[in-house]
C-alpha cells in the first residue's frame, strides 16, 4: 500500500479528531452557561440573591451533566458531521440527542437528590439545546454570509438564471451554492406555475414566468441560463429556449429525466443548448431491444459504412452483437475511420471493412456470395442536390443502377431483408438527385414483387441534423470565420432529424418490414433555414445581422421552398410506433420499367444529355422546371 496514502489519510483523521475535541470543548462551556444562566433567570438576574444550596447543587451536578450530554451527543455523531454544510438531517440528530438527554437528566437528578427550581431544569434544558445547536449552525450561516458579501462584491463571475423550480433546478441551485469552485452567483429563478411566484428555491426568489424572462435577466444582469426543466419535451421546451435565446446569454441544460431519477442530475452533467433542443418535438423512440434481439447473431451488410448514416448504423448495430458486421463503402479514408472506432469499442466484433462501388456488379456479387449477408442496408449513394444538377449522368450511375445491381445480387443471393436509404426529396422531385432516389424507391418495390424471398424496403426521412454537408456544419464554420452566413432563400423549410433518430428509423424499418413498404417518420413541425441560422448565430454568442450578417443567395438549381414525406397517391398506415408510417407501393408495370432501366444505364454510359428528360418520362411526379 501507497506510504503516502497512509499518511495522508492519517493526517485527515487526526484533523477530525482535534476539530471535535474543539466541538466538545465549546460543548462544555455552553452547558455550564446555559444551566448558570438559568440560575440567574431565576433569581431576576442578581448573582447575590442565589442561595448557596444551589450553586453547590449546580456545581455537583454539572460533571454528570456535561459526560452524559457529550456521550449522548457522540452517540448520535454530532461530532462527525461537516457543520458548514449543517442541514435538516443535523437538526433531526440534535433533537433525537436531546430527546434521549430528557430520562438521563431526570435519573441524574434523582439519585443526586437534587432541590433545585423547576425552572432550572427547563430553562437549563431549553437553552442548552439552543446554544449548541445554534454554534453548529453557526457555521454555515457565517458561511453563507460571507458568501452573499463577497458575491455582491465580486466581478467577472456568472450570473445565472434557472428555468425551473422544481427538483432539478434544486439540485443545480444546491450544487452552485455549496461549491465555490464554480465562481457564480444565482440571481433568480423562473417557473410557469404561479403557485411558485414570490416564493424561495434554497434561498432564491422565483421571481416570474417564462414571459418574464428577458425583463429578468436585464434586473438581475444575468449571463448564463440553465434550462432545468427534463421533464419538458417538445413544442414547450423550444417555446422556452426560443425566449432565451433572444437575451444572448449562454445556455445550458441539465440531461434527461432518466438522469434526474438516478440522482444523475448535477452542475457538472449540464451541456450548452443545442440546435437540437430548439426543435420542437420529442425525440423519436424505438425498441432497442426487440430490434437488437432482431439483429443477434446475423450477418449484417451496410452500403457507404463510412458515411454519416452508414457510421451510425454500423454503431447501432455493433450494439447487437452481430454474427458479421460487413462495413462497404468507395472511401478508404471513411471506412477506415469507422473500423477503428468500432475496434475500440467492441473488440470482440467480428467485422470486415470492404472498399468498392455498388456500380461494380462483380464486386458487389462476389462480397454477397461470399459473405452471404442476411441484412442489407444500403445507404450509399450520391446525395448533394446541386452537384448532381451539374453531374446527372453520375446521379444515375450510383443512385439507381448502383441500387438495381446491389438489390439483383442480393436477391440472387437470397438475402433476407433490403433496407434502402431514402430521402423526402424523393416525393414531387424537382431535381435529378431527388428523381433518382425516386427510381431507387421503384427498384425496391419491383424487386419486392419479383423476389419473394427477400423482402426489400425503403425508409424515407429529412434532412440529418450534422450529416456530411447538412446545413449545421456549413453555419458553424461561416460563423468561425466571422461571417456571413449564407441562406438560399428567407422563406425556405426544411424537415430535420438527427443521425441517431434517422438510423433508429432504419433499424425500426428492417423489424417491420414485410416487404415492399415505404417508411416516414412524422417529423413534426418544418424548421424555416433562416430561423435555424439566427438561433445557431445567437447560441454561438452572436447577434445575427450585427455581429454575424446573413447573406440571401437565392435558390439553387433544383431546389425547392419545401420538401414533402408522402405522395398523395401513396396514403398513410400507422405502425406500433407512433411517429412512423408506411406509404403504400403504387402500382406500376414492372417489365416496362426494366426496359427504361437498362435505356437509363445505357443513356448515362454514354454521358448523354437526355438524361433529364428520360428521367421526367419514367418518374411523372418529377419536374425539374418547377423548382423554386
Amino acid at each position: 500500500m501507497d506510504k503516502k496514502k497512509i499518511k495522508g489519510s492519517g493526517i485527515r483523521e487526526i484533523t477530525w479528531v482535534h476539530k471535535a475535541f474543539l466541538i466538545a470543548f465549546v460543548d462544555i462551556l455552553l452547558i455550564l452557561a446555559a444551566y448558570m444562566m438559568a440560575l440567574i433567570l431565576r433569581f431576576d438576574f442578581i448573582f447575590s440573591r442565589i442561595p448557596r444550596e444551589y450553586l453547590e447543587g449546580y456545581l455537583w451536578s454539572m460533571p454528570y451533566w456535561i459526560a452524559s450530554t457529550i456521550v449522548v451527543f457522540y452517540g448520535c455523531r454530532l461530532y462527525h458531521s461537516v457543520w458548514r454544510l449543517a442541514s435538516i438531517s443535523e437538526l433531526q440528530m440534535s433533537i433525537i440527542a436531546y430527546i434521549i438527554l430528557i430520562p438521563v437528566y431526570a435519573a441524574g437528578a434523582f439519585f443526586m437528590r437534587l432541590a433545585m427550581p423547576r425552572s432550572y431544569y427547563f430553562i437549563g434544558y431549553l437553552l442548552s439545546f439552543l446554544m449548541t445547536t445554534g454554534i453548529r449552525f453557526s457555521f454555515r450561516f457565517l458561511r453563507f454570509y460571507v458568501r452573499k458579501r463577497e458575491d455582491g462584491e465580486g466581478s467577472g463571475q456568472d450570473r445565472i438564471m434557472i428555468i425551473g423550480g422544481g427538483a432539478a433546478g434544486q439540485a443545480v441551485i444546491k450544487e452552485l451554492l455549496s461549491n465555490r469552485s464554480f465562481h457564480v452567483k444565482v440571481c433568480c429563478v423562473i417557473d410557469d406555475s404561479p403557485n411558485k411566484w414570490g416564493r424561495m428555491l434554497e434561498g432564491i426568489p422565483i421571481v416570474g414566468d417564462r414571459n418574464d424572462i428577458l425583463a429578468a435577466v436585464k434586473k438581475y444582469k444575468i449571463n448564463r441560463i440553465i434550462y432545468a426543466i427534463p421533464a419538458t419535451t417538445g413544442k414547450n421546451r423550444k417555446d422556452i429556449l426560443n425566449i432565451c435565446k433572444e437575451t444572448n446569454c449562454r445556455l445550458q441544460t441539465v440531461p434527461g429525466v432518466a438522469q434526474l431519477v438516478s440522482g444523475e442530475v448535477s452542475v457538472t452533467r449540464l451541456r450548452d443548448v443545442e440546435i437540437t433542443d430548439l426543435l420542437g418535438r420529442a425525440q423519436v423512440k424505438v425498441n432497442n431491444s426487440e430490434i437488437f434481439k432482431a439483429l443477434h447473431d446475423k450477418v449484417i451488410m451496410v452500403t457507404g459504412g463510412g458515411g454519416s448514416i452508414g457510421s451510425e448504423l454500423c454503431r447501432q448495430i455493433a450494439q447487437a452483437e452481430p454474427k458479421l458486421l460487413i462495413i462497404f463503402d468507395i472511401y478508404e479514408n471513411n471506412a477506415y475511420a469507422i473500423q477503428q472506432e468500432l475496434k475500440r469499442k467492441y473488440p470482440n466484433l467480428p467485422m470486415e471493412t470492404l472498399i468498392g462501388s455498388v456500380r461494380n456488379t462483380n464486386r458487389v456479387n462476389s462480397i454477397i456470395e461470399t459473405y452471404r449477408p442476411e441484412v442489407i442496408y444500403h445507404a450509399a449513394a450520391h446525395k448533394h442536390v446541386p452537384l448532381m444538377e451539374d453531374s446527372p449522368n453520375e446521379a444515375i450511375k450510383n443512385n439507381v443502377e448502383g441500387t438495381y445491381k446491389l438489390a439483383q445480387a442480393a436477391a440472387r443471393h437470397g438475402v433476407k431483408k433490403f433496407v434502402l436509404i431514402s430521402t423526402d426529396k424523393a416525393v414531387n422531385p424537382t431535381n435529378i438527385m431527388g428523381a433518382s432516389k425516386r427510381l431507387c424507391e421503384m427498384v425496391v418495390q419491383m424487386m419486392n414483387r419479383r423476389s419473394p424471398e427477400t423482402d426489400f424496403v425503403a425508409v424515407r426521412f429529412g434532412n440529418v441534423l450534422g450529416s456530411n454537408g447538412s446545413v449545421i456544419p456549413l453555419f458553424k464554420k461561416q460563423i468561425a470565420e466571422g461571417g456571413p452566413v449564407t441562406v438560399t432563400d428567407k422563406n425556405i423549410i426544411r424537415y430535420f432529424m438527427t443521425i441517431p433518430e434517422a438510423v433508429s428509423l432504419v433499424l425500426q424499418a428492417s423489424y417491420y418490414a414485410k416487404g415492399g413498404e415505404i417508411f416516414v417518420l412524422d417529423m413534426g413541425e418544418p424548421v424555416k433555414i433562416d430561423d435555424m441560422a439566427r438561433n445557431l448565430i445567437r447560441l454561438s454568442g452572436y447577434t445575427p445581422d450585427v455581429d454575424i450578417p446573413i447573406v440571401y443567395t437565392g435558390l439553387r438549381p433544383g431546389e425547392k421552398l419545401y420538401e414533402e414525406l408522402l405522395m398523395d397517391e401513396e396514403g398513410m398506415q400507422e405502425t406500433d410506433n407512433e411517429l412512423i408510417f408506411i406509404g403504400h407501393p403504387i402500382e406500376m408495370d414492372d417489365e416496362d420499367f426494366q426496359k427504361k432501366l437498362e435505356l437509363l444505364d445505357k443513356e448515362s454510359r454514354k454521358e448523354s444529355g437526355r438524361i433529364k428528360e428520360i428521367v421526367a418520362e419514367i418518374v411523372p411526379t418529377y419536374h425539374p422546371d418547377l423548382a423554386h
